[in-house]
């Protein structure tokens, strides 16, 4: 099996985690209000982000990690 490159690394777990980020925020949406907890739409947004490039490092650091055990 072929080893995947670095920017193919980074492509699969960009899309990966937009995917993540997209389903996060709606969830996010409504949990929130659910559990009454008060949050603007920006504090929503930045809380997101922050996932968004912690999932991002963890999800392409795990890949090239296992693409070295081939």
């Amino acid at each position: 099996m072929k080893k995947q490159s670095k920017k193919m690394s980074a492509v699969e777990s960009i899309t990966n985690v937009a995917v993540g980020l997209l389903v996060s925020f709606c969830i996010q949406l409504v949990i929130y209000p659910a559990l009454e907890i008060e949050v603007s739409v920006n504090q929503n947004i930045l809380i997101t982000i922050v996932f968004f490039i912690a999932s991002f490092v963890r999800g392409y650091l795990l890949r090239r990690f296992f693409n070295k055990l081939k």
